[in-house]
């Protein structure tokens, strides 16, 4: 039975002449696990809200969206609530109460049920989870796993038919992303639940997935299962990179036999067919030192007198002219350490000095004129106008150098932008201030693979032009592009500093999914094009 029958829709904002969504014909079956993949902007996140009758934007609508052979706008708000779960981008952005145990029930308090159904359920829920030993925790002093996977299970407590997630893992580590995407396969196939998920994160995805549906500016561009798609797709097809590394590698070497979807079947097959090699180190990382640009000596920050040091004697030193990474969990400190550096927060203790000056020296806004500047995790923060166009006025520079044109977005108010077009508009705010130091924090959030390629471009352009950039980061693989020295932010300081070749090759967690392929068989081959770069000497 089809749980939802798509017909003839389009959709138009308010303001807008472009369409966001453009005569899309979608049937979802019960019980299917579909993905939706596409470019930022694509109309992947209109599409599901549309799917969530309290959550359908304004705008103009036709076509139809039949709900279990019925229109979905006949839905009461207790029908759409009981059975049609959501999970939004940003963990914070749903819970609504203080405590673990009480955002559990909240639903189902509202929904009028009796107290031992409640109870009923939020015992079952938490235990299945796995959130009985935060269960009555503040919900405020969760990292952003837990927020995220407490919003799914929340979610999941009126037991709905349906649970549409609108990249749940994109402020996730990589770690916790895993863990969430695996309960979500579990929840698939031991309920039943149909799932409904837009997400850029192929690798985990696409292989449990039964269906891709790809957007490309509104347009259904495929409808098909990940095998049949990516045995479409050829080695120049624009939509090559939203597929997982395996199918990247295997269709871009010629590959004739089936073609592989995770990071084991990609293994098998370049060992079938490929010999191992080693050759020379083909990675981003400068050879030379260069003067510092940062330099932080045993930073103490903690939030209360009497809470932990999040910062503890953190000691890190930024060369000029380089892109340095800092990777690691979500709540582990990596954000409040930008913030630091960023003037915006006061260390306990310790020093830091920018570009050889000490940075409490740096008067009267001077520290933000030509010297730096921070593109935040919430991007939202920077935002005070009511349109884009508005919000850009007196960055004509940037925009023209800029790899991305955000023209289209100029009438639109930037709360009503996906997530990955409100990182670029907030990167070009951040880049309009002419800094040396640029920090980005989770630049690569929202962005779909092929807007973070051309981000990690426009970030080794800034580099080549004489910027120094600090990324603070969850994506590896986005770091993997672009850093040329990589740390490992564990405990309230930095594990490890080291290039980023010996860190993806050293690392078995933090790393990428190329480098998880070809370990063993091609030194140095933590990119897709480094890989394929070795793969065109070691065929058999």
């Amino acid at each position: 039975m089809a749980v939802f029958a798509i017909r003839d829709l389009s959709f138009s904002y308010p303001n807008s002449a472009d369409k966001a969504l453009d005569k899309l014909n979608i049937t979802i079956a019960e019980g299917e696990f579909v993905t939706v993949i596409g470019a930022t902007g694509s109309g992947k996140s209109t599409l599901l809200r549309l799917l969530k009758p309290e959550l359908m934007q304004n705008g103009d609508l036709s076509g139809e969206i039949l709900y279990r052979n019925r229109p979905l706008s006949e839905l009461t708000q207790r029908q759409s609530a009981c059975e049609i779960g959501y999970v939004a981008q940003n963990p914070e952005e749903q819970i609504v109460t203080d405590k673990v145990w009480h955002e559990l029930a909240f639903t189902l308090e509202n929904l009028g049920k009796k107290q031992s159904e409640i109870a009923r359920s939020v015992a079952e829920t938490a235990a299945y989870f796995g959130i009985t030993p935060w269960y009555r925790q503040d919900t405020a002093a969760l990292s952003g796993g837990q927020k995220q996977l407490l919003n799914l299970a929340s979610a999941m407590t009126a037991q709905p038919d349906v649970l549409i997630l609108d990249e749940p893992t994109s402020q996730l580590d990589p770690i916790s992303a895993s863990r969430f995407i695996e309960t979500l396969r579990k929840l698939n196939r031991e309920t039943g639940v149909t799932v409904i998920i837009t997400e850029h994160r192929a690798e985990e995805l696409i292989p449990i997935s039964d269906r891709l549906i790809l957007l490309n500016h509104g347009k259904l561009v495929y409808d098909d299962s990940p095998k049949n798609i990516a045995e479409r797709l050829t080695s120049d097809s624009p939509h090559l990179p939203y597929l997982p590394t395996a199918s990247q590698l295997f269709i871009q070497s010629g590959g004739k036999d089936e073609t592989p979807l995770s990071v084991r079947e990609g293994r098998r097959y370049l060992q079938t067919h490929f010999t191992p090699q080693s050759g020379a180190d083909l990675s981003l990382n400068p050879k030379q030192e260069s003067a510092t640009a940062l330099e932080l000596k045993n930073v103490f920050f903690r939030y209360e007198k009497t809470s932990p040091d999040i910062l503890n004697g953190l000691s890190m030193t930024v060369r000029k002219g380089e892109v340095f990474a800092i990777l690691g969990a979500n709540g582990c400190g990596k954000s409040t350490a930008a913030s630091v550096i960023a003037g915006l927060r006061k260390p306990l203790s310790g020093t830091l000095r920018l570009f050889g000056k000490p940075l409490k020296d740096y008067k009267n806004g001077t520290l933000y004129k030509d010297n730096l500047s921070l593109l935040p995790q919430d991007v939202e923060s920077v935002f005070i106008r009511s349109t884009v166009r508005e919000e850009l006025k007196g960055c004509e520079a940037v925009l023209e150098k800029l790899p991305f044109d955000l023209s289209p977005l100029f009438d639109r108010h930037p709360y009503d932008l996906s997530g990955g077009e409100r990182q670029l508009v907030a990167l070009c705010k951040a880049l309009s201030t002419n800094p040396r130091l640029l920090i980005l924090d989770e630049p690569s959030k929202g962005l779909d693979p092929v807007s973070k390629q051309r981000l990690a471009n426009l970030i080794l352009q800034l580099k080549n032009d004489g910027m120094t950039l600090l990324i603070v980061s969850h994506d590896v693989s986005f770091a993997a592009l672009c850093a040329d020295r990589c740390a490992l932010f564990f405990d309230g300081a930095l594990a490890a500093t080291e290039n980023t070749a010996d860190f993806m090759n050293g690392n078995r967690y933090y790393t990428t999914a190329a480098s998880r392929i070809t370990r063993g068989i091609f030194d140095n081959a933590y990119t897709v094009p480094l890989a394929i770069e070795r793969m065109k000497g070691g065929a058999q």
